[in-house]
């Protein structure tokens, strides 16, 4: 067999490896889940069997309320992730093109990373109030830093032989942005996108448990008050689908984006 016919034909069964082995892995831990909770006799209120927590879960698909309060959640954190990336980005840019920004902004950037942004949500909720702008902001603050971050590391890490070139093009400054600085940085800000995205959900939620009467962080609190334990699963089941449908687009956004980047081919 010839060699890069051999090593697609490897690349191609380790593709469908995880489609194989994830699911055994899920199914064995349900499993164990299972045997523990008839074996044991443990209460429903503190551990509930699987069948119970997917039947809430089917109960919840049918519920349009669950619906509005999932609505909610992804509202919150799109709109906060989406300013998240645009201020991200851009401020990026600058601070790494302009070096007298950067040595104004970095104390302060590396000041509020060292900060628990999760204690900050009851002031945002004191601030801005109950209502969805809360939980847009905590969201956006969350996915803020790692993209700003990563854009500043991608500009940063070109090489200087290729700006060198593009000064010897007579390149205006837009140019070099443009044909340079945002095609390499690009793997580097949508990694940034990556955690972002899974940070603005947990912001999202985060904001919903302290305030407010909306989204799926009030519905698991109202769960947990009303000591509906398999609810409570149902509820983290419908994030974990929701974080896992925004990580998967960021993925498909990289592949489409820089097919080119070992970080955006298709495994």
């Amino acid at each position: 067999m010839p060699l890069p016919v051999r090593r697609s034909f490897i690349a191609g069964r380790e593709a469908t490896i995880p489609w194989i082995t994830t699911p055994l892995l899920l199914g064995i831990l349900v499993l164990i889940w299972h045997v523990y909770v008839r074996m044991t006799g443990i209460s429903p209120f503190i551990l509930p069997a699987p069948g119970a927590v997917v039947s809430d879960w089917i109960e919840m698909l049918t519920n349009r309320r669950a619906w509005f309060h999932a609505g909610m959640t992804v509202y919150a954190t799109l709109v906060g992730f989406f300013w998240a990336a645009l201020i991200g980005v851009v401020l990026g840019v600058l601070i790494a093109r302009i070096r007298w920004l950067e040595l104004t902004l970095n104390p302060f950037i590396v000041a509020t990373q060292v900060i628990p942004k999760v204690a900050l949500v009851p002031l945002f909720v004191v601030w801005f109030g109950f209502g969805i702008t809360s939980k847009v902001i905590v969201a956006g603050v969350l996915a803020f830093f790692p993209i700003l971050t990563n854009t500043v590391l991608g500009v940063k890490s070109i090489d200087e032989g290729h700006r060198d070139v593009m000064t010897a093009l007579n390149a205006s400054r837009w140019q070099v942005f443009k044909r340079l600085e945002l095609p390499s940085a690009l793997p580097y800000i949508l990694t940034g996108f990556e955690v972002g995205i899974v940070l603005a959900i947990i912001g999202a939620v985060v904001g919903e448990y302290l305030g407010g009467s909306q989204g799926l962080g009030h519905l698991l609190i109202q769960s947990m008050n009303g000591f509906e334990t398999s609810q409570m699963f149902a509820v983290l089941i419908q994030m974990s689908l929701i974080g896992f449908a925004f990580y998967f687009a960021i993925g498909f956004l990289k592949r489409l984006l820089i097919p080119w980047h070992a970080t955006g081919a298709a495994k």
